[in-house]
């Protein structure tokens, strides 16, 4: 399968999750991915979830990576430098934080984790169309967590 992968340097500061929104916008049009696509907006938010995840909780850089398969599949990786896995937490009424890995559970395809280098990368994946199937994933091996 063919797959095309782009990365950002992220730094340690939230204002970067911007940043990474704009840019991944610029590159999913830059994949044929139309602006009007619900896929873009879906995609956007899951990027700042797990960027925002990144730079609040670990206070270090990461690298934002999006891998395009040919089939339509997109997935995005947040790599970061801290080997503490992810932690869902569970807001409570008014909380304002404490809800991303949730949306991420419910708005990705497929999520989870691994080791990656002294740190770990936060992976999720999102079909662009209902008919792939799950065996057109990019990560077959991966479990969800």
């Amino acid at each position: 399968m063919q797959v095309l992968q782009v990365q950002l340097v992220v730094g340690p500061d939230p204002a970067e999750v911007g940043r990474a929104r704009k840019w991944a916008r610029s590159r999913l049009a830059g994949s044929g991915i139309g602006d009007d696509e619900p896929l873009v907006e879906t995609l956007v938010l899951l990027i700042s979830e797990l960027v925002t995840n990144a730079v609040v909780h670990t206070g270090c850089p990461a690298v934002l990576r999006m891998l395009f398969a040919a089939g339509g599949g997109v997935r995005v990786e947040v790599a970061d430098t801290s080997d503490r896995p992810p932690r869902p937490r569970h807001a409570k009424g008014e909380d304002t934080n404490g809800r991303g890995l949730e949306l991420v559970d419910g708005l990705a395809d497929r999520w989870g984790w691994q080791p990656e280098g002294a740190g770990k990368s936060i992976w999720c994946e999102v079909d662009r169309a209902p008919s792939v199937s799950a065996g057109a994933s990019l990560s077959p091996n991966r479990v969800r967590c």
